[in-house]
């Protein structure tokens, strides 16, 4: 491993491989840049010297991971809100059309093909103003998990769009139904359940009749439609329901499974993957869960995790090359607050399992 001197390296460098402080602690991985703030606190911790297996280059063309981050954020934080509009039953006639929402789903693809998990990592640094109706929070997830999947399927772009649209539209058919339904801070009657397995029909004749494309449509109605014919509303099998449709039922069934709601526990981001790749009853398209699993890795970005050595932390990148060993933010690192580590089967630093907030959160567990 080469050793740099912390005062010789030029702002803006980027490094084709991680950045470490020793032989544990990653500084920052591939193509972050050395700023200024960092070399600053390097040397006031009196680090003079750090280390990497590659070598500094400038490229003023390449996107900085600090500036696809801010980027991300800035169109999240956007995007949201522009999703509430479109939930609100009166904005129907005013905001609901293919071009305008096809707008805002190219600016996110534009995005996601620059790096799709820097989208995964916005949740780490962002809290909303105010707090979004699971509806809201589900369509905005489940349409940047649905575009990735796109993006990793390699999807023309036309395609992703469709995708998108039909992604976020996927359940605008709830707001037809009686507002105690769209609560969603309480338990849910059986007439409740039953009201609201009409919702994709009720998605569909509304986009059909807004003159949305014929494939947004068919995906909207057939999200729910699974692979073993267990799905509803027509209880298609395989070949019958379309791509967009597996896409989305992989993505929104993933979202619901690791979101909180008031009639279940949300599941960990690990589990939930670990129940796809599972599939007992084969619900889903084996080709779209390996995409999912690709998108978010093993351990996906946010998790928080135990590692062999005592110590806590959360997932803050992960590992392509190896998807057991994702990159860690540990806690209560002294001088250092929190610190970077590449997890391996090295000094204690491997994954033992995954933690719940309270677990992480807590001196016990």
């Amino acid at each position: 491993m080469n050793n740099y001197k912390v005062m010789e390296i030029q702002e803006g460098s980027l490094f084709s491989a991680p950045l470490y402080l020793d032989e544990q602690f990653i500084l920052a991985t591939p193509d972050m840049q050395f700023s200024k703030e960092l070399a600053a606190a390097l040397l006031e911790w009196d680090f003079k010297e750090i280390y990497s297996d590659g070598e500094p280059r400038i490229e003023e063309a390449v996107i900085s991971d600090k500036d696809k981050l801010k980027q991300a954020l800035e169109f999240y934080e956007a995007f949201q809100k522009y999703v509430t509009t479109l939930f609100t039953p009166g904005m129907l006639k005013n905001d609901l059309t293919f071009s305008a929402i096809a707008e805002k789903i190219q600016a996110a693809c534009a995005i996601i093909h620059l790096d799709y998990r820097t989208f995964f990592r916005v949740p780490l640094v962002y809290k909303s103003e105010v707090e979004l109706s699971y509806q809201i929070s589900h369509a905005v997830t489940s349409t940047i998990i649905a575009l990735s999947i796109g993006v990793s399927l390699k999807l023309p772009e036309d395609q992703l769009i469709e995708l998108g649209v039909a992604a976020l539209l996927h359940e605008i058919g709830m707001i037809k139904l009686p507002s105690k339904v769209n609560i969603y801070k309480r338990d849910l009657s059986l007439e409740d359940r039953k009201a609201i397995l009409t919702h994709p029909i009720l998605s569909y004749n509304l986009l059909t009749s807004l003159d949305f494309p014929p494939r947004v449509c068919v995906a909207v109605l057939q999200h729910h439609e699974r692979e073993n014919g267990c799905g509803y509303p027509q209880k298609l099998k395989g070949d019958q329901i379309s791509l967009y449709a597996k896409i989305i039922g992989v993505s929104c069934s993933y979202e619901a499974i690791t979101a909180n709601r008031p009639h279940k526990k949300a599941k960990d981001p690990h589990s939930g993957l670990l129940y796809f790749l599972k599939n007992e009853e084969k619900q889903y398209d084996d080709t779209i869960t390996r995409a999912l699993v690709n998108v978010l890795s093993l351990y996906p970005i946010g998790l928080y995790v135990l590692l062999a050595n005592g110590t806590k932390g959360q997932v803050v990148n992960v590992n392509p090359a190896n998807p057991r060993f994702p990159i860690v933010q540990l806690s209560g690192i002294p001088r250092m607050g929190r610190a970077y580590v590449q997890t391996s089967q090295e000094q204690g630093l491997s994954i033992v399992r995954p933690l719940t907030k309270e677990e992480f959160e807590s001196n016990t567990w």
